[in-house]
């Protein structure tokens, strides 16, 4: 069967409707049909005709759904918008194969596994999606399940299965509605249709529980909305030590309040602990009266020097300052490739001759938890958020409640800061922690163990929120067993393409004879 137009219109609508199912189009229901167009489409296709498909289809969805990438290089990388937009290309090309190899699995394994391929399907897409997450660097932004992070009573399931166990829902949900259209069997969909609505039922009554709030206290996030466009070693102490001082008065307010906890942003004020020079040192002595005289702790987004082997150092860190002075630093483990570091620089040696915006910091290689009244939390920074197991181990390590501090005002107002915020609150799901995001702009705000989200700031607003939290320490299946559920997946999807082509080379042996 050749490749009609009708075939390539619906990959493109599969695309299109799957990446309107998140952030900031929030057509969450979507995501639940987006991918019957694409089953439909690779029918009884080729390998090679299905990989064509597949890939299109990706384009299509990671086109729509990192539209915001190409500003950020022209913006602040001060590269031209040709160069800008031929990165986005590149960028969202790389990602659609993940959508092309699903789908040349899918043809694969249907000729010889026609029937059960649509049982299987789910676990193929999910095997991608763990690759996806780890491959390279790792970017798994898109991955199906952040759409239902709305989805209240469906996203208690990620408690059991993380992230991967929602999307495999989702795509199983499809595939059995399609093999119910071309067999002609309605019980396989209805066998699904029940599935989702016990997975339903089961979340709302989870969600009838409360978090225990005995050992409960206050913390605060603050939003300091400071732009990116500020160039730090361009602007004087003075427009420094202004911005600082709107975020002391911010915590002197939530303090006010009650707070004991109070968490900045990722780097929105120039700090260094570990600085002897400029204004650094007056910076850190202010905070420190601040914490003494308030008896507040404070959670601090700084960039620290370390000098190794006579070599300086530089970290993105999450510091802990306590009424008492003592201190505690996380540095970040995973850095933002091409924003924070150039990775493989043998093979993208020509990166730093066209930008100089590109940082070349150090990864930290420690999960180190901080303390508060007694309490463990720990800190993913950023982009960190976006790993599932990345997070869970602080969670795993001690972690009684999570906090994590970020600059999304790169992104402007655009999708992305929702689409980030959207992940964080399936972390909170995932491993049952209150999770207390601060960000420079937005969106900041602090998520219940159940995914509501107690208190939310908008974009570009100077403020602060302020919600009772209590530490927890249960340990979730996830946390406890982290990703079986994707490798499981991924296994049985090789298996059964190893059969498949074992069978179709048996196939030709028999017919050449």
């Amino acid at each position: 069967m050749k490749i009609r137009w009708i075939h390539i219109l619906l990959v493109v609508i599969s695309g299109a409707l799957t990446a309107l199912s998140f952030p900031k189009f929030n057509l969450s229901f979507l995501c639940w049909i987006s991918l019957i167009p694409l089953f439909l489409a690779l029918h009884n296709k080729s390998s090679k005709q299905s990989f064509l498909l597949g890939f299109l289809g990706g384009i299509t969805f990671n086109a729509i759904l990192i539209y915001w990438i190409p500003a950020v290089p022209n913006h602040y990388g001060n590269l031209s918008i040709g160069i800008s937009l031929l990165i986005y290309a590149v960028f969202a090309f790389f990602l659609a194969l993940f959508w092309a190899l699903f789908a040349w699995f899918f043809a694969k394994i249907q000729r010889s596994f026609p029937r059960l391929i649509f049982l299987l399907a789910p676990c193929i897409w999910i095997g991608f999606e763990y690759i996806l997450t780890h491959f390279l660097t790792g970017f798994p932004w898109g991955l199906l399940g952040y759409s239902q992070h709305n989805n209240l009573w469906f996203l208690q399931m990620a408690s059991l299965t993380g992230i991967y166990g929602l999307s495999l829902i989702l795509v199983l949900f499809q595939s059995l509605f399609v093999y119910s259209m071309i067999h002609g069997r309605r019980t396989p969909f209805f066998l699904g249709l029940i599935l989702v609505v016990l997975l339903h039922f089961g979340g709302w009554m989870v969600m009838k529980n409360n978090p225990p709030m005995e050992e409960s206290f206050q913390a605060s996030v603050i939003q300091g909305n400071v732009s990116s466009e500020i160039q730090w070693d361009q602007i004087s102490d003075f427009q420094i030590r202004d911005i600082f001082n709107q975020h002391l008065h911010l915590s002197f307010e939530a303090n006010k309040q009650g707070s004991r906890l109070i968490i900045w942003p990722e780097f929105s004020v120039p700090l260094c602990f570990s600085c002897s020079h400029n204004i650094y040192p007056e910076l850190k002595y202010e905070l420190s009266r601040f914490v003494q005289e308030s008896g507040a702790t404070l959670l601090l987004g700084t960039n620290e020097t370390v000098i190794s082997q006579q070599l300086p150092h530089y970290y993105n860190t999450a510091l802990c300052l306590h009424p008492d002075l003592s201190m505690s630093q996380y540095y970040k483990i995973h850095l933002v490739p091409f924003g924070e570091y150039t990775p493989y620089k043998k093979i993208f040696f020509f990166i730093e001759k066209m930008t100089h915006a590109i940082g070349e910091l150090s990864s930290g290689n420690a999960f180190v938890l901080h303390q508060f009244e007694g309490k463990k939390f720990g800190t993913p920074i950023c982009y960190e958020i976006i790993f599932p197991n990345l997070v869970r181990k602080f969670v795993k390590n001690g972690a009684d409640f999570l906090v994590t501090i970020t600059n999304d005002g790169w992104y402007g107002t655009s999708s992305a800061p929702f689409q980030h915020f959207a992940i964080a609150v399936v972390r909170a799901v995932e491993n049952r922690r209150f999770l207390l995001r601060s960000a420079t702009t937005g969106v900041s705000g602090i998520i219940d163990p159940y995914g509501r989200v107690l208190s939310r700031a908008e974009m570009m607003t100077q403020t602060y929120l302020t919600e009772t939290i209590a530490p927890m320490d249960i340990l979730t299946p996830y946390t406890r067993y982290g990703d079986f559920i994707p490798l499981s997946s991924l296994t049985l999807g090789s298996v059964f393409l190893i059969l498949a082509l074992a069978s179709r080379k048996n196939d030709d042996k028999k017919s050449r004879s």
